[in-house]
């Protein structure tokens, strides 16, 4: 619905979201739906790997050669920024979700870039502008199910750990009581003899 609206509403003012609605939405949506760290430090990754993103297009416009030398030195600059800044945030702020970010520009912007480099300055901020916007409104749209599904998976694990201990009461008890099926256990054990 968040996506929908979002394309609505950028027409509407006039703003080019089409191309990265679906795409902004669904990593924004993805960062804010997996529950891991806080919100605040999700969304912090997510724009700051946006941001890493945008820097490599930058050094790729100025300095580096438009060949496959050029793009790798820019995307492995791009990924060890990432990494150190996730290493001096103690982890605070994801690795996953600079990624994330990252992957964000890189989806929205690449084309537009190599069809013409010389055009970063004019063009990059409006990609990076919105596939932000479209990451917001997926990350607001499932930011709180994240603590929905976090309280899903430990329900669950709370239950397998008592089918686990019921099963281990059983195992103890003599196999003649367990019926046929449990005395000659799985049926790929027979297979393997």
């Amino acid at each position: 619905m968040a996506t929908g609206v979002l394309v609505w509403g950028g027409e509407w003012l006039g703003l080019e979201l089409q191309h990265v609605a679906l795409l902004g939405a669904a990593l924004g949506g993805a960062t804010g739906v997996v529950p891991d760290r806080a919100p605040w430090e999700r969304a912090a990754g997510l724009l700051s790997g946006a941001v890493l993103a945008w820097i490599g297009y930058a050094l790729r416009a100025a300095w580096l050669p438009d060949t496959s030398g050029g793009r790798g030195v820019a995307a492995m600059l791009v990924v060890l920024a990432c990494l150190l800044i996730a290493f001096l945030t103690s982890g605070r702020l994801p690795l996953w979700s600079f990624l994330i970010g990252a992957a964000a520009v890189v989806g929205a912007y690449e084309v537009a870039y190599t069809a013409a480099p010389p055009e970063f300055v004019e063009t990059s901020p409006t990609a990076l502008t919105t596939v932000l916007l479209a990451a917001a409104f997926g990350f607001l749209a499932t930011v709180f199910l994240g603590n929905t599904i976090e309280d899903e998976r430990a329900r669950e694990r709370g239950r397998y750990a008592s089918d686990d201990d019921s099963d281990a009461a059983r195992s103890d008890a003599d196999p003649g009581e367990q019926g046929d099926d449990a005395a000659r256990g799985p049926f790929w054990e027979g297979a393997l003899r």
